[in-house]
């Protein structure tokens, strides 16, 4: 199982540089978690650059895989990672929803290199 976080998302959703190592990733939606909060993320950032409708075409995308919502025992096992590693909120739903699951994480956010379970994309 496979955890994208939201700069992955929309590095790929870009065709930015890193964009090649997550495709793959994202290919396989079969092996795809999608933490609801990284769908929130993408919406935003995407709607605010470039529009509502292509920030639903691309959630649209997210919500082809298994998308794994923020319930109270996933909230406080956030809550938990993220005072232990010092995680702003949305990085520990992202990061606890992919331990929950046993995925790797996928990510370029500094945040997350040294953790466990953790694939980190270089520039």
């Amino acid at each position: 199982m496979n955890v994208v976080d939201s700069c992955g998302w929309l590095e790929a959703f870009a065709g930015a540089p890193r964009s090649a190592a997550y495709l793959d990733v994202l290919r396989d939606g079969a092996s795809l978690v999608v933490p609801s909060i990284s769908i929130n993320e993408v919406y935003r950032v995407i709607a605010r650059q470039r529009g509502e409708y292509l920030a639903l075409h691309h959630v649209a995308r997210m919500r082809a895989s298994l998308v794994a919502p923020l319930d109270d025992g996933l909230a406080v096992e956030a809550a938990r990672l993220g005072l232990a590693h010092s995680l702003p909120c949305a990085d520990s739903i992202v990061y606890a929803t992919a331990c929950r699951h046993g995925a790797t994480l996928w990510t370029h956010d500094a945040h997350f290199r040294e953790l466990p379970g953790v694939r980190f994309v270089e520039a």
